[in-house]
């Protein structure tokens, strides 16, 4: 997956758009089957518990139906990115204890690897104004710069394949 800049305000727009949509989806549609099938179904007991979960479970997988139908659209290209880009670096971070022990012994897929998590967790944080831990980062880059030179390395975060954790 490659690194790709991406338009701030839009992003943000369009993912609060999509966040409220889903909540106030999941509420309407829950209340909705829910209050429907105690209208149809109703228990003298007054326990309805099973009927509001129904309601839950059927909206919650209706909602996730539209998400990923409408995935391709223009107006999610964003999110979706976004959401595809954590999932990538979710992998390299399961990994991570492994790819800089590799790394402190020049192997340049970890090398490479490791630097993509730096760039894509920057991009992410630029993204969310998650700037408090920017500092920390620009500490990890530095030094895994200072690894890369000490094995005549140039890591270009382009060249990263998912595929090379496989090898970790």
């Amino acid at each position: 997956m490659k690194l790709i800049q991406i338009d701030k305000a839009r992003y943000r727009k369009h993912l609060n758009r999509v966040i409220i949509g889903c909540g106030l989806g999941l509420a309407a549609g829950s209340l909705a089957i829910s209050q429907t099938l105690i209208l149809l179904f109703p228990d003298e007991s007054g326990s309805h518990f099973h009927w509001n979960l129904l309601g839950v479970v059927v909206t919650s997988l209706a909602i996730a139906y539209a998400l990923n139908k409408y995935r391709k659209h223009d107006f999610m290209t964003e999110v979706v990115y976004v959401w595809e880009l954590k999932q990538a670096l979710n992998k390299i971070t399961r990994k991570m204890p492994k790819l800089k022990a590799a790394g402190r012994e020049g192997n340049a897929d970890a090398l490479l690897a490791i630097h993509y998590s730096y760039a894509g967790s920057r991009l992410l944080w630029q993204l969310d104004d998650n700037t408090i831990t920017m500092d920390e980062l620009a500490i990890k880059q530095a030094e895994l710069d200072s690894v890369a030179e000490k094995f005549n390395l140039t890591l270009n975060a382009d060249d990263y394949d998912d595929a090379i954790l496989k090898a970790f």
